[in-house]
């Protein structure tokens, strides 16, 4: 059996900007699953680093504007040390090729982003979100179907 992380981030007090974070606690909540680890982060973070170390596959989850994509995008990802990682704010792109650095492995990797409409301050999604995050919950449960 695979082991698997899944990884949400954003900030869940600026509205849709939480969408991450809100999926990965339902995934959480849905899922139960042994070799399925769900985390809900503010931002991603280097520590993060040796959590993917040990996994064979990572999901992660963003917010986009939906002015920029009107659709919950599943897009490959490889590892990529021209992004930016500083001290707590990391591209999923470089936190991967850090992984690879220090700990000589890097798990497959997805980026599932899902458009909002609203990242003013607050705590409540906006239609547009709540339709985006069902979406990606379905994506990402036959990522990990596919994978097991």
């Amino acid at each position: 059996m695979s082991n698997i992380v899944a990884i949400g981030y954003g900030n869940d007090l600026r509205s849709d900007d939480g969408i991450g974070q809100c999926i990965a606690n339902q995934l959480a909540h849905q899922l139960q699953l042994s070799n399925v680890k769900s985390l809900a982060v503010h931002q991603l973070t280097p520590e993060l680093a040796e959590i993917l170390a040990s996994a064979d596959l990572a999901i992660f989850i963003d917010a986009c504007l939906a002015s920029e994509s009107s659709q919950v995008e599943v897009r490959s990802l490889s590892p990529d040390s021209c992004g930016n990682i500083s001290g707590h704010v990391a591209d999923p792109r470089s936190l991967l090729a850090l992984t690879q650095v220090l700990y000589g492995n890097c798990p497959t990797a997805w980026w599932v982003i899902v458009p909002g409409e609203n990242f003013n301050l607050g705590d409540r999604l906006s239609p547009t979100a709540k339709q985006g995050i069902a979406i990606a919950l379905e994506k990402i449960a036959q990522i990990i179907s596919f994978q097991a």
